[in-house]
């Protein structure tokens, strides 16, 4: 279809108007994108997966508020399922933290198989974890610079500060997540953490 190739300043204007097939094609043109960053974030399929569809409800319920970033809705979209998935994981936290305080038969965990009692200490998890420790505007600008691979000006109009404030904030950042990382992650992922955006 012609809507395809349209930009998404055409399809979104067309969206506000009411035209549900424009939206449909935002959706399917940025949908894998979307989930990508949530799986990163959120550590694991199905939170991906609610993570992806919150944020593309969101867009649709906060639409009178939705800034474009050089024609892309995408900037936008990428901003609010950090959002989503940090809100999943906080509640994934609260969740543990009830059935942990719940109390169990001795029984019971020695029939649990010993590979699956710690299968939440996945690199993922250590990953979330870490990144709990930023503020949020400094996880929203993270995620787009490391993660998405917007350029640092992009990324600093997405979430409202200036390039400058963006990249001291980057390097703050970074700080931070060294130390709340294990340090054999350090040596694998690295070029996340070292240097300054350009």
């Amino acid at each position: 279809m012609e809507n395809v190739q349209l930009g998404d300043d055409v399809l979104w204007a067309d969206s506000l108007k009411g035209d549900a097939e424009a939206f449909g094609h935002l959706y399917d043109r940025h949908r894998g994108r979307v989930f990508r960053h949530a799986y990163r974030l959120a550590g694991g399929r199905h939170d991906a997966e609610d993570a992806t569809a919150a944020a593309f409800l969101e867009l649709w319920r906060r639409r009178d508020r939705v800034r474009l970033i050089e024609g892309s809705i995408l900037p936008w979209l990428l901003v609010t399922t950090t959002n989503t998935a940090r809100n999943l994981q906080r509640a994934k936290v609260r969740h543990r933290k009830l059935l942990d305080a719940i109390p169990r038969r001795a029984e019971a965990e020695a029939e649990l198989d010993p590979a699956h009692l710690h299968h939440d200490l996945s690199l993922n998890d250590e990953v979330a974890q870490a990144l709990a420790v930023l503020k949020p505007l400094d996880l929203r600008l993270f995620s787009l610079v490391v993660f998405e691979e917007l350029p640092l000006p992009a990324a600093a109009e997405a979430v409202g500060i200036s390039p400058g404030a963006a990249k001291v904030r980057m390097h703050r950042a970074r700080q931070k997540l060294k130390a709340a990382l294990p340090r054999s992650f350090h040596h694998v992922h690295s070029p996340a953490l070292k240097g300054d955006p350009s």
